[in-house]
């Protein structure tokens, strides 16, 4: 699959079959969080990737619409310093997060990101340190509807080229 199909393509999954990721596909998608870029290059993240269900589960009530990450197979949570600090940090997060769901994606992986409303609980549950910040992670698996990966793109869901692009000033 080619990027601009996998943009074009790329569906949120919420819903995951009970089937484990090979090892190999996991860490291909960590791979890709890795080699995102980032502003001047500072890779200003740590990726915290869970398959335990009971900390899957524990974690997807940090979230009010977290529940999907009980029912994945993998869980990426994306750590990041401070985020109150430079804009870039969350800006570079995000570039990691969607590299990593466009790299599921081509591997027939479904995703979906879940904001971490609940952070201090998030900390207590996976244990990382004080400097590190955690506001999104991200669920991975099979897709529970596995026509998911094949479907054309909905009709009327996105806004035209022209509703959201202004050339050269407003």
């Amino acid at each position: 699959m080619n990027v601009s199909d996998a943009i074009r393509l790329k569906r949120a999954v919420r819903k995951f079959q009970d089937t484990p990721l090979p090892d190999d596909v996991v860490h291909a998608i960590l791979n890709a969080g890795r080699r995102s870029q980032s502003s001047k290059n500072t890779q200003a993240w740590q990726f915290i990737a869970i398959r335990e269900k009971s900390i899957l589960k524990e974690l997807s009530t940090c979230g009010e619409w977290a529940g999907h990450i009980a029912g994945a197979d993998l869980c990426i949570a994306i750590l990041t310093p401070d985020p109150a600090g430079k804009f870039q940090i969350m800006f570079d997060a995000g570039q990691a997060a969607a590299f990593m769901q466009l790299a599921a994606w081509e591997l027939g992986v479904g995703s979906v990101p879940a904001s971490i409303y609940e952070p201090e609980k998030a900390r207590q549950i996976l244990g990382f340190p004080a400097e590190w910040h955690l506001r999104v992670a991200l669920s991975f698996g099979y897709p529970l509807e596995a026509e998911k990966l094949s479907a054309p793109p909905k009709k009327g869901g996105r806004m035209h080229l022209d509703e959201v692009v202004h050339w050269e000033k407003w």
